[in-house]
C-alpha cells in the first residue's frame, strides 16, 4: 500500500535518515534494493565504490543542470508497505515492486532512460521507501499530477498475483491523519492528541447536532474553538476554518487554522450543510430507542445511494449519542463513534432522502435534550438504547458489505465491537448479532456493485516506446 508522497528539498539528509538507525532505531540492514540504473552500489554494503553524499550528488544532478528555476521541492518520498500478516518478500520481489511503482507515478516509465533519478531503499522487513528527484535526465519536469491513485492500481495487481492482503481501493474516506509534524509539536507541548484530532471531533460533534449555518458556527465557539468565516460580498457564508486557542505556527506569529475538508472529507460546510434538518421537538428514548431499530430494519432495503446517506446518519447519531451518553459508557462509546467515521463515508454519490436517514436524524435530536430526560429515569433508557445500536451498526456493516466497500465494513465492525463492551458495561442484555436480528442484506440490480474482474499478472515489461513525462503535471 503506497503512502501519499512527502515532498523534500535536501536529499542528502534523507538519505542519511534512510540508511541511519532511524529514529528509536528501529532500522535494521538498511540497503538498496533497486534504482534508476541496476548497477549504482549500495553505499552500506558497498561504501568503497559509493558513499552516501555520493549517491544523493547523483540523484541531484539533474535538478542541478537545469537551465531554469528549480523546482522548491526537489525530492519526491514514498514509503511502499505490505499488510500486516503478510509474508516476507525478498528483495528481487520488492524491486520488481518500486519499478511499477515509480513508473506508474510517472517518476520513470519502463525503459525510458531519460526519466527521473530514483532509489528503492530497504531498511526492514514490510516496507521500502522510494526516493527520486523531481527533473528528467532531458531537463524537462515530470508530471505527477495522480501519482498515488496510479500507485494504489499497481499494488492491486501485485496483491492479486502474490496472494496478499487485498488492500481497500483508494476512496477518499479515510480520515486525515496528523502528520509527522503535527505529532512532534504534540509530543513537545504535553499534549495527548494533536490540534487536528481535537478538532476533528469538536467540529463533528457541532455539525451533528446543528440546526443551520449559525447553529453549526455558535455550537463551535461554545465548544471553545476559534472559528474564522469566509463570506462573499452579500454576506452569504461560503466556508469556515477553525483554530484551537494557543495552538499557533512555529514562531507564534498567527493561529494554525485548519478548514473543515482538510480536518475531514465530511466536514466540508457544503457536506456539514447536508446534515441540517428542521427542529424535531422533544421525544422520549423510547421513541428514539424505536426509531433506530426501524431505521437499521429499513438500510437492508436501501439501494446504494441511498444507503450511502443513511450511514452517514447513522454515523451523526452516534456521535450524539456519545456526547450525551452517561459516565460509565462515554468513553466507549466516544471510541465508537470515532471507530465509525469511514463506516459514515460511504464512497460515491448520496441520497438525502432515505428512510432510514430521517429516523437516524430524528434520534440524534431526541438524544440531544438527554440530560433533560436522565432525571426522570431516562438514564436506564440510554443504556438500554445502546442495544439498538448495536443493532444498526451490524445492519450497516451488512450493508456496506453488500456494496463491497471493504474498509468501511471494516470500520463499522470496530465500533460493534465496541458499543458490545459499553453495553455489556452497563449491564444491558446483551445484543444479538446473528441472523435472528438482523436482516440479510444482499446485492441486486441497480443495488450494488457486479463481481469484480479477476486481476492476474504484470504488465510486460518490455522496453517499447519510451513515455517520458507520462501522467498530468503536478
Amino acid at each position: 500500500m503506497p503512502k501519499k508522497p512527502d515532498m523534500g528539498d535536501d536529499t542528502p539528509v534523507l538519505l542519511e535518515y534512510l540508511f541511519g538507525p532511524g529514529k528509536r532505531d528501529e532500522h535494521t540492514d538498511p540497503h538498496l534494493v533497486a534504482g534508476w540504473d541496476p548497477d549504482v552500489p549500495c553505499p552500506v554494503r558497498d561504501p568503497g565504490r559509493m558513499s552516501l553524499g555520493e549517491l544523493a550528488d547523483l540523484l541531484d544532478a539533474p535538478v542541478h543542470a537545469l537551465r531554469g528555476a528549480r523546482p522548491a521541492k526537489q525530492v519526491w518520498h514514498v514509503s511502499v508497505r505490505n499488510a500486516p500478516g503478510d509474508r516476507v518478500l525478498s528483495d528481487a520481489e520488492w524491486a520488481e515492486v518500486a519499478a511499477a511503482m515509480v513508473d506508474a507515478a510517472g517518476i520513470a516509465a519502463f525503459g525510458d532512460e531519460r526519466a527521473c533519478r530514483w532509489v528503492a531503499v530497504r531498511h526492514a522487513e514490510d516496507h521500502i521507501h522510494l526516493v527520486a528527484t523531481l527533473a528528467r535526465v532531458d531537463g524537462r519536469q515530470p508530471r505527477l499530477r495522480g501519482d498515488i491513485l496510479a500507485m494504489h492500481g499497481a499494488a492491486r495487481v501485485f496483491e492479486a498475483r502474490w496472494g496478499l492482503v487485498a488492500m481497500s481501493p483508494l476512496d477518499r474516506t479515510a480520515v486525515r491523519r496528523p502528520s509527522t509534524g503535527e505529532l512532534a509539536k504534540a509530543d513537545r507541548r504535553g499534549l495527548l492528541e494533536t490540534a487536528r484530532q481535537t478538532l476533528q471531533r469538536s467540529v463533528r460533534t457541532a455539525a451533528a447536532l446543528a440546526r443551520d449555518d449559525a447553529d453549526f458556527l455558535d455550537r463551535l465557539r461554545d465548544a471553545g474553538l476559534r472559528v474564522r468565516e469566509r463570506r462573499d460580498d452579500a454576506g452569504v457564508l461560503l466556508g469556515y476554518a477553525v483554530a484551537l486557542p494557543g495552538d499557533r505556527a512555529e514562531g507564534g506569529s498567527r493561529p494554525v487554522w485548519f478548514s473543515g475538508s482538510s480536518l475531514a472529507y465530511d466536514l466540508s460546510l457544503p457536506r456539514v450543510r447536508e446534515r441540517f434538518t428542521p427542529v424535531v421537538g422533544p421525544a422520549e428514548w423510547q421513541v428514539a430507542e424505536r426509531l433506530v431499530r426501524e431505521a437499521a430494519a429499513s438500510l437492508a432495503r436501501s439501494g446504494r445511494a441511498e444507503g450511502a446517506g443513511d450511514v452517514a446518519a447513522l454515523g451523526d447519531l452516534l456521535v450524539a449519542a456519545a456526547a450525551h451518553a452517561p459516565a460509565q459508557v462515554r468513553e466507549r462509546l466516544t471510541a465508537a463513534a470515532e471507530a465509525f467515521e469511514q463506516a459514515g463515508r460511504a464512497p460515491g454519490e448520496r441520497s438525502l432522502e432515505g428512510r432510514a436517514r430521517a429516523g437516524w436524524r430524528a434520534s440524534a435530536r431526541a438524544l440531544e435534550r438527554a440530560p433533560r430526560t436522565a432525571r426522570g429515569g431516562g438514564a436506564l433508557v440510554v443504556l438500554t438504547l445502546l442495544v439498538a445500536l448495536v443493532e444498526a451498526v451490524e445492519a450497516s456493516r451488512l450493508w456496506h458489505e453488500a456494496q463491497a466497500y471493504r474498509a468501511q465494513a471494516k470500520a463499522a465492525s470496530e465500533a460493534g465491537r465496541l458499543l458490545r463492551e459499553a453495553a455489556a458495561a452497563a449491564g444491558a442484555p446483551a445484543a444479538r448479532t446473528g441472523p435472528a436480528r438482523t436482516v440479510r442484506t444482499s446485492l441486486s440490480v441497480g443495488r450494488g456493485p457486479g463481481s469484480p474482474g479477476a486481476v492476474s499478472g504484470v504488465p510486460p515489461r518490455a522496453p517499447g516506446p519510451s513515455r517520458p513525462g507520462t501522467g498530468k503535471s503536478r
